[in-house]
């Protein structure tokens, strides 16, 4: 299998020393044909990217989120569809899975990417509608779009592997004591529960962690300079090559996987004593 090795020269901030990201991204062999998979929160960042990774796959796409010019936009350039669909919008999800369904000829894989940090800087600073509005995006939205997603499934395609993936955070595998962090840890632990609740009933729930990565809510978009000294490589990680671990989860090579939590940071969130 061909590999495709992508060489970034960026500069420390304070050092201003080269940094050389050595990133390799897998040559596209149709790993996904046959996949019909819903993002939210598809229409910027890691879930752009994944929309992108998977369609150059062979999957057939549909990226949703709340901006639909940002959707128009991202679906023109990856070659998929989108919807409009607010994730707190509880009440909208059952049909939005059947229009989702509809527009992509059937339905066999939920990415549940939508979220929002808003970065409180310390417990005190934490109000009700900031706890909230992460609670309801996070953590409900995607307990029920999945919850949506199993219902039409039991309905239409129960004899076929489903595929349900989570985006967690490297945040999730550390104590926290605000609501980002929080909700993480949940999506976690509902991962795990769901995964071993409907393994025989053909589906396989996953997610992947990331450490920091460049996005609108981490930082680093539209910069040259992309170098993170609390990461162990020195810079942010790039959606690209977190959607490549999202494709390998979604795939056929990963079929032994169930309720697996793949943290995207190259270790530093590992409890080493020796730290």
């Amino acid at each position: 299998m061909s590999i495709v090795n992508v060489l970034r020269s960026i500069y420390y901030t304070v050092k201003k020393k080269p940094l050389v990201a050595n990133i390799s991204y897998l040559y596209p062999n149709s790993q996904l044909k046959a996949r019909k998979v819903i993002i939210t929160g598809g229409g910027r960042g890691l879930g752009c990217a994944m929309a992108k990774k998977f369609v150059a796959e062979g999957a057939d796409v549909l990226i949703a989120g709340r901006n639909e010019n940002m959707l128009k936009r991202s679906a023109e350039s990856i070659g998929c569809k989108y919807l409009v669909l607010d994730v707190q919008n509880t009440s909208s999800f059952d049909s939005f899975i059947e229009k989702a369904s509809a527009m992509l000829e059937g339905l066999n894989c939920l990415v549940n990417n939508a979220g929002i940090s808003l970065h409180e800087p310390t417990f005190m600073d934490v109000t009700t509608e900031s706890f909230d509005s992460q609670y309801n995006t996070n953590l409900k939205g995607a307990f029920f779009l999945t919850q949506s997603f199993i219902r039409y499934c039991q309905k239409n395609h129960d004899n076929e592997t489903k595929n349900i993936l989570f985006v967690s955070s490297e945040t999730s595998m550390t104590v926290d004591e605000r609501p980002y962090g929080l909700t993480k840890a949940s999506i976690n632990s509902l991962i795990q529960g769901l995964a071993y609740r409907y393994v025989k009933a053909g589906y396989r729930i996953n997610a992947i962690a990331p450490g920091i990565t460049v996005s609108d809510m981490a930082g680093g978009v539209g910069s040259e300079d992309i170098s993170l000294m609390s990461n162990p490589t020195g810079r942010y990680y790039l959606p690209e090559e977190v959607a490549e671990i999202a494709c390998f989860l979604l795939s056929d090579a990963s079929n032994c996987l169930n309720g697996q939590i793949l943290v995207c940071n190259e270790g530093r969130t590992i409890n080493a004593r020796w730290k």
